[in-house]
């Protein structure tokens, strides 16, 4: 049974608890460590299941609501049987996805967050990157008298000069810049992944109330 939070993760932003205590619920994590024989018999090292354990403690039966790439991203938060190998490292999963994709939603050997199918693409450094990105699009949403989309093209000629990076969204693939009144979202995770420039796409919110910045 889903219920309201009552417990956000430390570390993050202001806006990212609030984000968390008045739009996710929580499921009951799974129990990983009744697997950790089973797994330590197949190969997995030690190292990789505790990862996954403080993972599914942390994260595990977040319900977020729907980013607007990715098709909305991970459902449910929760880890997975690590899969990898010593000399090339651990994945596990870091959520199951709201609907058929051509990839999953996967935690690298860094601990980064990414999607992984035909090749591993990460998008955020780490999950609380992730989740930061989700808030600050729902905030963004709310907030901006104005947003526009673009795609392709439109995108690789955007000019970020004079824009600050959003270090807290600790941006690999995909970005987040911040003007005085403006937020830009760059979404690269997909071109890269498939090695297609027309699926580059970025979101550009323009003014935004001062309240709207929470990165503390």
């Amino acid at each position: 049974m889903s219920h309201h939070v009552t417990q956000v993760p430390d570390g993050l932003s202001r806006m990212a608890a609030s984000f968390l205590w008045l739009h996710a619920v929580r499921v009951e994590p799974r129990p990983l460590e009744r697997y950790r024989e089973q797994w330590r018999e197949h190969g997995i090292s030690a190292a990789a299941i505790d990862r996954a354990v403080a993972y599914e403690a942390r994260w595990g039966g977040f319900m977020l609501p729907p980013a607007p790439r990715y098709d909305g991203g991970p459902h449910v938060l929760g880890a997975d049987v690590p899969d990898g190998a010593e000399e090339r490292g651990w994945w596990f999963a870091a959520g199951d996805q709201r609907c058929s994709l051509p990839y999953s939603f996967m935690i690298g050997p860094e601990g980064e967050f990414g999607i992984r199918g035909g090749r591993w693409t990460p998008l955020h450094a780490h999950i609380e990157g992730w989740v930061e990105s989700v808030a600050l699009a729902h905030d963004a949403d709310r907030n901006a008298r104005r947003i526009t989309q673009l795609s392709g093209d439109a995108v690789a000629g955007l000019d970020l000069d004079g824009l600050d990076p959003v270090p807290l969204v600790a941006g690999l693939a995909d970005t987040w810049w911040r003007g005085p009144d403006s937020l830009v979202a760059v979404h690269r995770g997909e071109a890269e992944h498939f090695g297609r420039p027309d699926f580059l796409t970025a979101r550009v919110y323009e003014g935004l109330p001062e309240h709207a910045f929470w990165f503390d």
